[in-house]
């Protein structure tokens, strides 16, 4: 870069976009409540899914303001990995702090969440929607004032009797669930990527479904 403005003045247009795609910036929020006990619940998938994409990468997360943060570095795109600890239902006010000091646009937040409405492990990546009941979405809805963020949807299916939603969804995974994480979760880092290095609309022609 100096090279060129030594010598010609300017830096060309190409080169400035070019630098512009390689600094690109990516906030990627796990919903989740923070302790122990949350752990292996199903509301605490977002957590497990930037956990696991944090340890493929090798690569630590180091307590921050209002959350733990981590670093993954990808062709030349930097995805923070956020996990807010605020509590669910605050989850909107990390997000909000973590946009605005690392000045992410909302095209390059991606929220990942729970779904009871889709069987467990699909995926369902989209642009913009309601909050669906979630109390993390509604909080992100309110802080941002805006429900056009593109969030991830990772089913945890509906297997539940009557009256017994909170519990189910606080419950921790079946066996058979916990047998099959590893396989939906390298799904969901893979999701997770795609959208950084080729966009949204690629992310959910590709994934959507899966």
């Amino acid at each position: 870069m100096n090279f060129f403005r030594k010598w010609f003045g300017s830096v060309p247009k190409n080169t400035e976009k070019d630098e512009d795609d390689f600094m690109k910036k990516y906030l990627i929020v796990g919903l989740g409540n923070m302790g122990a006990e949350y752990v292996n619940t199903r509301h605490n998938i977002g957590f497990k899914a930037v956990d696991f994409m944090a340890k493929e990468a090798e690569v630590a997360f180091e307590t921050v303001k209002l959350g733990a943060l981590a670093q993954v570095k990808i062709k030349g795109r930097t995805l923070l990995l956020l996990k807010p600890n605020t509590y669910m239902n605050l989850s909107g006010k990390a997000v909000q702090y973590w946009m605005d000091k690392e000045k992410i646009s909302k095209e390059n937040v991606l929220i990942i969440t729970d779904d009871l409405n889709l069987p467990f492990g699909t995926l369902r990546i989209k642009a913009k929607g309601s909050d669906g009941g979630h109390n993390g979405l509604k909080s992100i809805q309110t802080m941002l004032n805006s429900t056009e963020y593109p969030r991830l949807r990772f089913g945890i299916s509906d297997q539940f009797k009557k009256g017994q939603q909170v519990d189910y969804v606080l419950g921790n995974w079946s066996d058979e669930e916990t047998a099959l994480l590893p396989e939906r979760l390298e799904m969901v880092s893979k999701a997770v990527k795609e959208f950084a290095l080729a966009g949204l609309n690629n992310a959910m022609n590709n994934y959507n479904g899966k």
